[in-house]
């Protein structure tokens, strides 16, 4: 006889039957889903056609991991360097604090430096928070330096937990929970980072141990925060795929059989199938609130979301900005170029050189005739960045027009038309340049040089 309770669904208002209790399955081998993930073959995504409802929370943010995730493939930043780019982030995340929290290292002084000049500017958004692995040693840096919340690594996958902490789930789980408890009872947050997420035995490991920790957020009067981390990136955002690669399979298993909360659940990924920014944005439809990102993606072997890429999904999303300040995500990569050293590839959407460059000589008409035919938005209004135009062998007049009417900002009676004089003396040039034999693509330097050249032969001035 079936004796679950009928319960309500206060989210669709219908009556359901109240799920089964998840119970730890303590197994003597570990399930390392070898049919799915066979090593010397590339990754299955298999299907069993369950499908979830979207179930996207009223309000949904940003937490930041550039501090952590993000120094873990690069040298380490200086004190300077993080305090500052910590004030883009403040700045970028607006009055409503879209960017909800950071999250710093403690291990270094350089690191726990950081953290208090982090601290001391007093901004509300975002927190400053800490990342420390599960012992009781790492806590007491938390402790010393008075943080709110600190994430706690708990592998949650049998590769971590049978290979590399040499436990069995039970072991493991009570290790976890002791670690939990005395942050519990310290009063301190604990975020707790479910490594390796998609391949783990979702409902005999992952799903039993949120539910303990439910437990003990009710039991300490404290919000237990979990962190689906989806370490190498196997997570996929297709319909009807199944657990443990589903994104949408595993949020809705942590929401719903959990019990976990839409605002104590962010996810984390990575980017080693192209698929961080995709799952990232999945997540949030299927019930949590957060998204765990690095600036530029800058991560762990392929990277991490990158953060700047989520206010445009946030805002998609959305229909709104709330506030934020995308102009400051080009402050941010001048920076990072300029002061830091970093070469942000050239392409990257948002923040590369070339972004919103165009080569092709008949893009560049459109953009000549009407910027919104090649252009994605308003990148000038909204990123500081208006299109431009790359003057190579493919670019023609309109190219060039397009060019000199960004770089020297002619608009309206001012613009120069694709059929002038001065475009035609400046493409004449162009053309002696590739048909030389040149390769490579016009630099502005000389672009000015032959710009002003051609204004004096016809006697005209620009610029002015």
């Amino acid at each position: 006889m079936d004796r679950r309770e009928v319960v309500r669904n206060e989210h669709t208002n219908l009556l359901e039957l109240e799920e089964h209790f998840y119970h730890l399955v303590d197994v003597k081998e570990p399930n390392t889903f070898r049919n799915l993930f066979p090593y010397d073959e590339v990754p299955k995504i298999v299907f069993n056609d369950r499908i979830v409802p979207h179930n996207m929370p009223g309000r949904i943010w940003i937490t930041d991991t550039t501090f952590r995730d993000g120094q873990q493939s690069r040298a380490p930043y200086l004190t300077e360097q993080i305090v500052r780019m910590y004030d883009y982030m403040h700045q970028l995340g607006g009055p409503n604090g879209i960017i909800r929290q950071s999250e710093f290292f403690l291990y270094s002084k350089k690191d726990r430096d950081a953290v208090y000049k982090c601290m001391e500017r007093g901004y509300q958004f975002p927190e400053v928070t800490s990342w420390i692995r599960a012992s009781k040693k790492d806590f007491e840096l938390v402790r010393e330096i008075g943080l709110k919340e600190t994430g706690i690594l708990v592998s949650c996958s049998d590769y971590h937990i049978f290979y590399k902490m040499k436990m069995n789930r039970r072991q493991a789980m009570e290790h976890y929970l002791g670690v939990v408890k005395e942050c519990l009872e310290t009063g301190v947050a604990p975020r707790c980072h479910l490594e390796d997420i998609t391949r783990a035995d979702i409902y005999g490991f992952v799903i039993p141990f949120c539910l303990e920790l439910m437990k003990l957020g009710r039991e300490y009067g404290i919000p237990v925060k979990i962190r689906a981390c989806d370490t190498m990136g196997y997570g996929v955002n297709f319909a009807g795929a199944a657990i443990p690669r589903s994104v949408q399979g595993i949020i809705y298993g942590l929401n719903k059989h959990a019990g976990v909360p839409s605002e104590q659940l962010e996810w984390h990924g990575h980017n080693d199938f192209y698929k961080a920014v995709t799952n990232s944005t999945t997540a949030w439809l299927y019930g949590a609130c957060g998204v765990n990102c690095s600036l530029f993606g800058i991560g762990e072997r392929t990277g991490n979301t990158p953060l700047e890429a989520m206010v445009f999904e946030y805002a998609q999303l959305k229909g709104t900005l709330d506030g934020m300040e995308p102009q400051v995500i080009t402050e941010m990569a001048d920076y990072y170029q300029k002061e830091i050293g970093y070469n942000l590839p050239s392409r990257t959407p948002f923040v590369g050189r070339n972004f919103n460059v165009t080569r092709a000589g008949i893009h560049a008409d459109g953009l000549l005739k009407n910027e919104e035919i090649y252009n994605i938005f308003d990148t000038g209004k909204i990123l500081n960045r208006p299109p431009l135009v790359a003057v190579s062998n493919t670019s023609g007049a309109a190219g060039i027009a397009h060019w000199i009417n960004t770089y020297f900002r002619l608009k309206g009676d001012q613009a120069i038309e694709k059929d002038s004089p001065l475009v035609a003396k400046v493409r004449e040039w162009v053309d002696q340049e590739y048909e030389g034999g040149r390769v490579t693509v016009i630099t502005d330097n000389e672009l000015l040089e032959c710009i002003y050249k051609a204004c004096e032969q016809l006697d005209i001035t620009i610029g002015v």
